[in-house]
């Protein structure tokens, strides 16, 4: 957990019942609204990752994208896109997974790393771990190497943090949330 990663939680609004009754939506939209807070959250990124010399920060379609570009630019590496299927114009390679009621698809254009790039990826939350590991394994797929998973909040009584962990990725939560918060 980051420095600031009680401060961090306490800007995060919690939405009961939404998008169903029963859960309890994790919103960083006041995170993003408070600069001193964003900018609370992207120090807690840089400071972990700016001796880790990375080539790239991958981030997850599309609430990743707000924090991996800047800190890909704060880092001074690159910046890649891992987007819904169908997002991208290029040669992509895809991977499927599994939902809690179907399957989804992310894709990656198939020239966005070199072999053995070292890459942060990125996402704004971990609840069961389906993008996150999917888009773990695209990036392998393309030769890059995945230094760590990263993400504003785990959720961790959903097991998706643990499941990336078995699957033998670290993982960076800056704050979590137990599902009773």
């Amino acid at each position: 957990m980051s420095i600031y990663g009680d401060y961090i939680k306490s800007v995060i609004r919690t939405v009961p019942d939404w998008p169903e009754q029963g859960v309890n939506f994790r919103d960083i939209t006041p995170l993003l609204q408070n600069s001193a807070a964003f900018r609370k959250l992207i120090d807690s990124f840089v400071h972990r990752y700016q001796e880790m010399n990375l080539d790239a920060i991958a981030a997850i379609d599309a609430r990743g994208f707000i924090i991996g570009a800047p800190l890909a630019y704060e880092l001074g590496c690159s910046f890649v896109p891992v987007r819904k299927k169908g997002k991208l114009p290029f040669k992509t390679i895809s991977e499927t997974y599994k939902l809690e009621y179907g399957h989804s698809e992310v894709e990656l254009h198939a020239d966005a790393f070199q072999q053995d790039d070292r890459i942060l990826l990125m996402d704004d939350l971990i609840a069961t771990g389906g993008t996150m590991l999917a888009a773990a394994n695209l990036i392998q797929r393309s030769g890059g190497q995945v230094v760590e998973t990263a993400t504003i909040i785990d959720l961790p009584e959903l097991g998706g943090a643990q499941k990336i962990r078995d699957a033998g990725y670290s993982v960076f939560a800056v704050c979590s949330f137990n599902e009773n918060e």
